[in-house]
């Protein structure tokens, strides 16, 4: 597929549909201290609850590569979309736990279908301008996930009170963010399919994991905080603060995004960003748990930004690291084990919590989380970077 689209055009596209893969996931945390009480939810219940998706953007990721064999990138990310749109108004019908479950884990599979597609058409797209595009994706993404955070007070009002409601409604925007993708994306030409039953891309397997650990310090650190942060202030007799600091938690990432966008060139290929930010992330966690105040928001806000800057410069990788036709096997990969490894981390916690009955401990595991991308980012050579070309088929 040649560039034929104008930057800006590409652009647009990479940021709706970044936004459109998390406005049904982050409408969750809001809901839970009212998923809570609906349904007597434990700890470990609401951390499988909120960590269920992530595990199937890793189970689904592979089965998300071999679709973009058979359709292309772009008819893929159609239908990861309307898969996400439709299974995400079901849990609005969802009677029960099980329910509830089962329509997120499609909802889950939906996501993990687009995500590898998203760095393969980065690179296919805009192969000179990858940390742009990436940072311009992420942005998306960190929009997402602000959007059902910050409106869901007005939105829970306006529905009267009802968490069912809030989830038919961000299914709407999904379904038509895929309508404009079907649209206005270029067209590929397919090949005949030929899958292979190798799951991980022609690297050593030790450099997919490198990935998979270094990306899923970010992955974790957002996921895993979202979940507990509810939990852990209702626990200290503040549920008034819930709201504001899941808001500053998500919209503390959309400044690191811009700076992103802004600085592209200069932190493309550069591992002491990652370093940076996930040091400052797990400080961020310390802060955030000694207190159960304003100070408190202040650390979500914080931890959102070095939190999002982490996980933006771990999508950047793949399209960094290996040339384009490998790109969504990397990024599967990279995704398979680093969402597992969140998912793990989201159970974890919601263990420590009953073990020791307090929220505060859910917490441990997640700073723990950051270690593996402090440490292994320096380890890899950016020096190897493909040659800049664009794939045609």
């Amino acid at each position: 597929m040649s560039e034929s689209r104008s930057l800006p055009t590409s652009l647009i596209l990479l940021w709706l549909v970044g936004t459109g893969l998390r406005l049904p996931i982050l409408a969750v945390p809001p809901v839970i201290p009212t998923l809570r009480d609906e349904f007597h939810l434990s700890g470990t219940q609401i951390g499988t609850l909120t960590g269920l998706p992530v595990f199937l953007f890793a189970v689904a990721a592979l089965a998300g590569s071999r679709l973009i064999t058979r359709l292309g990138a772009v008819l893929a990310v159609v239908t990861g979309l309307v898969i996400t749109a439709i299974s995400s108004a079901l849990r609005g019908v969802a009677p029960d736990v099980i329910s509830l479950l089962g329509a997120t884990i499609v909802m889950g599979a939906g996501v993990a279908v687009v995500q590898p597609a998203m760095p393969a058409l980065v690179g296919r797209w805009l192969p000179r301008h990858i940390a742009l595009s990436t940072a311009i994706y992420t942005n998306g993404l960190l929009v997402g996930e602000v959007l059902p955070v910050a409106l869901f007070p007005v939105l829970f009002a306006l529905f009267g009170q009802s968490w069912r409601a809030t989830f038919f409604l961000w299914a709407i925007p999904v379904m038509a963010i895929a309508v404009v993708m079907l649209v206005a994306a270029p067209r590929e030409r397919i090949a005949p399919a030929s899958i292979s039953a190798r799951w991980l891309p022609d690297w050593p397997a030790r450099e997919v994991w490198r990935l998979g650990l270094i990306f899923s310090s970010g992955s974790a650190l957002y996921f895993g905080s979202n979940a507990f942060l509810p939990g852990y202030l209702s626990q200290a007799g503040r549920p008034d603060l819930v709201s504001p600091a899941l808001t500053a938690l998500n919209l503390g990432q959309i400044p690191v995004s811009l700076l992103m966008i802004a600085f592209a060139r200069r932190l493309e290929g550069k591992g002491w960003p990652m370093v940076v930010s996930s040091t400052l992330a797990v400080v961020s966690i310390v802060a955030l748990v000694s207190t159960a105040g304003t100070a408190t928001v202040a650390s979500a806000a914080a931890l959102g930004f070095f939190a999002g800057g982490g996980f933006a410069l771990g999508l950047t990788l793949p399209p960094l690291l290996c040339p384009p036709s490998e790109v969504a096997r990397v990024s599967a990969a990279m995704f398979t084990i680093s969402y597992a490894g969140t998912m793990l981390i989201s159970v974890i916690s919601g263990f420590a919590w009953d073990i020791s009955g307090s929220a505060r401990f859910a917490f441990l595991p997640i700073a723990l989380s950051a270690l593996p991308s402090i440490v292994l980012i320096q380890t890899i050579r950016f020096d190897r970077r493909p040659s800049v070309g664009v794939e045609t088929k």
